[in-house]
């Protein structure tokens, strides 16, 4: 019987050990160890939503990269749009104040000509009145025959 009383307080001793350990050593061990697995699922649960955070954060980037080269490419071609508009007033201008210069100019030669002209019937009066005057051996007074002058003036 001695090793069944050995056997027997062996088994009390476990008993309580074990006992002992489900009353004061198991408790604080499962909190830990449950403490530890809460946070292990909140971290995983921070670490999905950082990743969804990011994937928004990088979608959203992406839309506003694409919106801005929209935007820039519509200032580009406003940009293109307005430099062929002043191009062509350019030229506009450029053509008008070319057409009046032409004008001007042909204005001055057409004054000039007429100007020759008169000259010339003036030239060719004073001519036809000296060859006269020789034919006929005498004087002739050009105030006296202004109107014969002023008709021969016109017809030359």
């Amino acid at each position: 019987m001695n090793i069944n009383a050995t056997l027997l307080g062996q088994t009390v001793a476990f008993m309580i050990f074990v006992w002992f350990c489900m009353k004061y050593v198991w408790p604080p061990l499962m909190n830990a160890i449950e403490e530890r697995q809460k946070r292990i699922a909140d971290g995983l649960a921070h670490a999905d939503r950082a990743a969804k955070d990011l994937e928004l954060a990088q979608a959203k980037a992406t839309e506003q990269l694409k919106e801005a080269k929209a935007t820039a490419n519509e200032i580009i071609e406003s940009a293109n749009k307005r430099k062929s508009q002043i191009v062509e007033e350019a030229k506009a201008e450029a053509d008008a104040e070319r057409a009046k210069i032409i004008a001007q100019g042909k204005a001055e030669i057409e004054a000039e000509r007429n100007r020759v002209k008169e000259e010339l019937r003036k030239q060719v009066a004073a001519l036809a009145l000296a060859g006269a005057e020789k034919i006929l051996e005498r004087s002739i007074d050009e105030a006296a025959h202004s109107d014969i002058v002023a008709k021969l003036v016109a017809e030359i």
